[in-house]
C-alpha cells in the first residue's frame, strides 16, 4: 500500500493530484463568490461619504491686499535748460575806428640818377643847350625796364607830352602826386585804373624831346598839394 501510494505521488501521478487540486479550489471559489454578490458576479463597493471641507479662518479667506508700489519718478530731461547769460552793453564808441595801412613807398626804378632835383638853382640842358630848373630826377635805364607805381593811388593822367614824352600821373594819399615820363609809348595803365606799391605801370623809352641827350632813362617827380618836392626825399620818408 505504501509502495502504491509512493507510485502516485511521484512522476506524472504528482502533476495530476496538483492539478485536481486547484480545479477543486477554483470551483469552491467560485461558489463563494456568487454567494456575496447575490448571484450577479458583481461585488458591492461601499459608499464613501465625502469630507466636508475643513473651515477656513476669516483672516486667510480675505484675498491679501497687492502690496504698493511707488510711483516712479520721472526720468530727468537729457536737455539742460541753458543758463541765462546776463546782458552787457557795450557802449558804441563816440568816433568810429577806421584800420589804415602804413603808405608804402618803393622806388620805381633801380638806377643811377644822372640828373638831380633842383628847382631853386637853374642847371644846364645839354639837349635845349642852355639853364633852366629841374622839377625832378632822372634814373637812368636801358630802354624796356619796369617803372613800377611808388605808391598806391589812382592813374590821374595818361598823355603823350610835348617835351616829357609819354607820361603817367598817379594821385596819392596825403596829397600828393608822383609822375613818371620819357616812357615808352604803350603804358601798362590806363586813367582811371587803381594800382598798388610795386605795380608796373610802364616801361624806360626814349620820348622825352626835352631830355633826349641823356639816352633812355626815366624822369621822376612828385608834388605836394601842387609844390614840387625832391622825390628823393618822398622815397626816403
Amino acid at each position: 500500500m505504501a509502495n502504491k501510494l509512493k507510485g502516485i505521488l511521484s512522476g506524472a501521478g504528482f502533476y495530476a493530484v496538483l492539478g485536481i487540486c486547484l480545479v477543486t479550489a477554483a470551483v469552491a471559489g467560485w461558489f463563494l463568490l456568487l454567494d456575496d454578490s447575490g448571484g450577479t458576479g458583481e461585488v458591492e463597493t461601499p459608499p464613501v461619504e465625502a469630507a466636508a471641507p475643513a473651515e477656513v479662518p476669516a483672516e486667510l479667506s480675505e484675498a491679501p491686499a497687492e502690496p504698493e508700489v511707488p510711483e516712479t519718478p520721472p526720468e530727468p530731461s537729457a536737455q539742460v535748460p541753458a543758463a541765462a547769460m546776463p546782458e552787457v552793453s557795450v557802449p558804441e564808441p563816440e568816433v568810429p575806428v577806421v584800420a589804415e595801412a602804413p603808405q608804402l613807398v618803393v622806388s620805381p626804378l633801380s638806377g643811377k640818377v644822372v640828373a638831380a632835383f633842383s628847382v631853386d638853382q637853374l642847371v644846364y640842358s645839354e639837349t635845349m643847350g642852355d639853364w633852366r630848373t629841374h622839377d625832378g630826377i632822372d634814373i637812368s635805364a636801358q630802354a624796356g625796364t619796369k617803372v613800377l607805381a611808388a605808391s598806391a593811388g589812382t592813374v590821374l593822367a595818361v598823355e603823350d607830352d610835348a617835351l616829357m614824352g609819354t607820361t603817367v600821373t598817379l594821385r596819392h594819399s596825403g596829397g600828393y602826386q608822383t609822375t613818371y615820363a620819357c616812357l615808352q609809348a604803350t603804358p601798362a595803365v590806363e586813367q582811371g585804373d587803381t594800382v598798388t606799391a610795386g605795380q608796373v605801370i610802364g616801361a624806360v623809352g626814349t620820348t622825352a624831346a626835352a631830355e633826349s641827350a641823356q639816352g633812355p632813362h626815366l624822369h621822376f617827380s612828385v608834388t605836394k598839394d601842387g609844390d614840387a618836392v625832391d622825390p628823393e626825399e618822398y622815397l626816403n620818408k
